[in-house]
């Protein structure tokens, strides 16, 4: 299955671009801002890719980051929700918007996407909440462990992995846990009491149960 594609901007439409790799060209459909910050025709771009198959129907869809294909995954998991259901809401919100509509309940934020209604916003917040987190911790993982490739080498390279040193994963869970409340639009100071009190109550917690700790704390100090 394809993941990911790396090549070259062939043409950028209205609902779709096609990009060019090892000769050959892949159509993927992606929300318009995904679109919109495709660099021009002839730069190189990637981007993250999932197939939609249908009886009558292969396509590709293209995210840029793994937790915007990621809640694609889960937003079609609903029912009434399809692709184009789907890119809509990643169109209009974005997946950290995404994830701050569902992790705080807020269905007026899903509904404003172009042909969502107010019982589809309601069920997808009721249903992907509890998820929430765990794509929240994806995407502060991703962003944490993502490193530019070296202008100077092949872009294969990668230096062996080190071994983790004593709490390294408390502290990797915890980073990950603050830059996604910040996302969510908490104050720094705020997030990182409430993280700080998550971790002192779990032993060895993950990015996933500080996020959904804290957000419960912070839940209960509104």
């Amino acid at each position: 299955m394809i993941g990911k594609i790396t090549g070259v901007v062939d043409y950028i439409s209205e609902d779709h671009v096609l990009i060019e790799t090892a000769g050959v060209g892949y159509i993927l459909y992606c929300a318009p801002g995904t679109l919109a910050a495709l660099p021009s025709a002839g730069e190189v771009t990637s981007l993250y890719t999932e197939l939609m198959v249908r009886e009558d129907l292969l396509q590709l869809l293209g995210f840029r980051t793994v937790a915007e294909r990621e809640w694609h995954r889960l937003l079609t998991t609903v029912q009434g929700v399809g692709a184009k259901a789907s890119l809509s809401i990643l169109g209009a919100l974005g997946s950290d918007g995404v994830s701050r509509a569902i992790a705080l309940g807020d269905a007026s934020a899903v509904r404003s996407a172009p042909g969502v209604g107010p019982k589809l916003a309601a069920r997808i917040v009721n249903e992907l909440k509890d998820k929430a987190p765990a794509v929240m911790a994806l995407g502060a993982q991703a962003g944490r462990t993502a490193a530019p490739r070296s202008s100077g080498g092949p872009a294969h390279t990668q230096s062996k992995p080190k071994a983790a040193e004593p709490g390294t994963n408390t502290a990797a869970s915890t980073a990950d846990a603050l830059s996604a409340l910040v996302n969510l639009g908490y104050d720094s100071q705020e997030a990182a009491r409430a993280v700080a009190e998550a971790t002192r109550s779990a032993e060895d917690p993950t990015a996933e149960e500080l996020i959904k700790a804290a957000l419960k704390s912070l839940a209960r100090s509104l």
